[in-house]
Protein backbone atom coordinates (compact mmCIF):
# COMPACT_ATOMS: atom_id res chain seq x y z
CA UNK A 1 0.00 0.00 0.00
CA UNK A 2 1.40 3.26 -0.65
CA UNK A 3 2.12 6.33 1.90
CA UNK A 4 -0.90 7.99 2.68
CA UNK A 5 0.91 10.31 5.27
CA UNK A 6 4.10 12.31 3.67
CA UNK A 7 6.32 14.52 4.68
CA UNK A 8 7.80 16.87 2.16
CA UNK A 9 10.70 19.74 1.60
CA UNK A 10 8.61 20.72 -1.76
CA UNK A 11 5.41 23.30 -1.80
CA UNK A 12 3.01 21.03 -1.56
CA UNK A 13 0.44 20.80 -4.87
CA UNK A 14 -3.13 20.33 -4.21
CA UNK A 15 -4.39 19.42 -7.33
CA UNK A 16 -1.38 16.65 -7.33
CA UNK A 17 -2.77 15.53 -3.89
CA UNK A 18 -6.29 15.48 -4.73
CA UNK A 19 -5.76 13.05 -8.02
CA UNK A 20 -4.20 10.24 -5.52
CA UNK A 21 -7.89 10.53 -4.06
CA UNK A 22 -10.53 10.07 -7.28
CA UNK A 23 -12.25 7.12 -7.14
CA UNK A 24 -15.82 6.36 -8.91
CA UNK A 25 -17.26 5.35 -5.44
CA UNK A 26 -16.67 9.07 -3.82
CA UNK A 27 -19.19 11.07 -3.97
CA UNK A 28 -17.91 14.03 -2.13
CA UNK A 29 -14.41 15.32 -0.93
CA UNK A 30 -13.32 17.52 1.67
CA UNK A 31 -9.68 19.04 2.37
CA UNK A 32 -7.82 21.59 4.39
CA UNK A 33 -4.83 23.27 3.69
CA UNK A 34 -2.86 25.26 6.65
CA UNK A 35 -1.11 28.18 5.21
CA UNK A 36 1.85 30.22 7.09
CA UNK A 37 0.06 33.09 8.24
CA UNK A 38 1.99 36.60 9.03
CA UNK A 39 0.85 37.14 12.35
CA UNK A 40 0.36 34.55 15.75
CA UNK A 41 -1.06 35.82 19.35
CA UNK A 42 -0.09 39.67 18.38
CA UNK A 43 3.35 39.36 16.96
CA UNK A 44 3.94 39.81 13.10
CA UNK A 45 5.10 36.61 11.32
CA UNK A 46 7.70 37.18 8.51
CA UNK A 47 8.70 32.80 7.78
CA UNK A 48 8.24 29.66 9.59
CA UNK A 49 10.87 26.77 9.74
CA UNK A 50 9.52 23.57 10.74
CA UNK A 51 11.28 20.65 11.95
CA UNK A 52 10.70 16.93 12.13
CA UNK A 53 11.43 13.58 13.94
CA UNK A 54 10.59 11.71 9.89
CA UNK A 55 10.87 8.24 11.31
CA UNK A 56 8.36 8.28 14.39
CA UNK A 57 6.05 11.63 12.37
CA UNK A 58 5.61 8.56 9.63
CA UNK A 59 5.03 5.85 11.86
CA UNK A 60 2.38 7.98 14.39
CA UNK A 61 0.99 9.78 10.78
CA UNK A 62 -0.01 6.63 9.28
CA UNK A 63 -1.81 5.72 12.05
CA UNK A 64 -3.77 8.65 12.02
CA UNK A 65 -4.81 7.84 8.81
CA UNK A 66 -5.80 4.23 9.80
CA UNK A 67 -7.60 5.29 12.92
CA UNK A 68 -9.43 7.83 10.18
CA UNK A 69 -10.38 4.97 8.01
CA UNK A 70 -11.87 3.18 10.47
CA UNK A 71 -14.14 5.60 12.73
CA UNK A 72 -15.26 6.75 9.43
CA UNK A 73 -16.79 5.92 6.60
CA UNK A 74 -14.57 6.96 3.54
CA UNK A 75 -13.14 5.99 0.69
CA UNK A 76 -9.62 7.11 0.64
CA UNK A 77 -7.64 9.60 3.00
CA UNK A 78 -3.72 11.41 2.55
CA UNK A 79 -2.05 14.08 4.29
CA UNK A 80 0.97 15.80 3.36
CA UNK A 81 2.89 18.21 5.88
CA UNK A 82 5.86 20.12 4.83
CA UNK A 83 9.16 20.88 7.10
CA UNK A 84 11.98 22.95 5.73
CA UNK A 85 11.65 27.39 5.96
CA UNK A 86 8.30 28.40 4.85
CA UNK A 87 7.18 31.56 3.84
CA UNK A 88 4.27 33.57 4.48
CA UNK A 89 1.01 32.26 2.11
CA UNK A 90 3.05 28.72 1.43
CA UNK A 91 1.06 25.45 2.45
CA UNK A 92 2.13 24.10 5.47
CA UNK A 93 -0.43 20.63 6.12
CA UNK A 94 -2.74 19.01 3.48
CA UNK A 95 -5.44 16.66 4.24
CA UNK A 96 -7.54 15.32 1.83
CA UNK A 97 -10.40 12.90 2.42
CA UNK A 98 -12.71 11.38 -0.34
CA UNK A 99 -16.26 9.24 1.00
CA UNK A 100 -18.92 8.45 -0.48
CA UNK A 101 -20.95 11.19 1.25
CA UNK A 102 -20.11 14.95 2.21
CA UNK A 103 -20.55 14.14 6.50
CA UNK A 104 -17.89 11.41 6.51
CA UNK A 105 -15.59 13.57 4.45
CA UNK A 106 -15.80 16.68 6.59
CA UNK A 107 -15.55 14.61 9.98
CA UNK A 108 -12.41 12.58 8.92
CA UNK A 109 -10.78 15.68 7.55
CA UNK A 110 -11.27 17.31 10.65
CA UNK A 111 -10.61 14.34 12.48
CA UNK A 112 -6.65 14.01 10.88
CA UNK A 113 -5.74 17.76 11.40
CA UNK A 114 -6.84 17.56 14.54
CA UNK A 115 -4.83 14.86 15.32
CA UNK A 116 -1.93 15.41 13.32
CA UNK A 117 -0.85 19.15 14.94
CA UNK A 118 -1.92 17.18 18.65
CA UNK A 119 0.46 14.01 18.29
CA UNK A 120 3.23 14.60 15.96
CA UNK A 121 6.55 15.34 16.59
CA UNK A 122 6.84 18.47 14.36
CA UNK A 123 8.17 21.62 15.42
CA UNK A 124 7.58 25.25 13.95
CA UNK A 125 10.15 28.04 14.51
CA UNK A 126 8.31 31.37 14.09
CA UNK A 127 10.19 34.30 13.13
CA UNK A 128 9.08 37.82 13.85
CA UNK A 129 9.60 41.11 12.26
CA UNK A 130 11.60 41.91 15.19
CA UNK A 131 13.88 40.06 15.18
CA UNK A 132 13.20 37.35 17.80
CA UNK A 133 11.83 33.95 17.07
CA UNK A 134 10.09 31.01 19.48
CA UNK A 135 9.97 27.06 18.50
CA UNK A 136 6.94 25.63 18.96
CA UNK A 137 6.02 21.86 19.48
CA UNK A 138 3.11 19.80 19.02
CA UNK A 139 1.86 20.29 22.01
CA UNK A 140 2.01 24.43 21.63
CA UNK A 141 5.44 24.87 24.23
CA UNK A 142 7.02 27.85 23.25
CA UNK A 143 11.21 28.76 23.62
CA UNK A 144 11.93 32.00 22.92
CA UNK A 145 15.29 32.38 21.06
CA UNK A 146 17.35 35.75 20.01
CA UNK A 147 19.08 35.56 17.35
Amino acid sequence: MAARFLLSDVPINPVEEQRHLNDPSAGGFASFEGWVRNHDEGRKVVRLDYQVYPELALVEGERVIAESCHRFEIVSVRCVHRYGELAIGDIAVWVGVSAAHRGSAFSACRYVIDQIKERLPIWKREHYTDGQSVWINCQRVGLEVHD
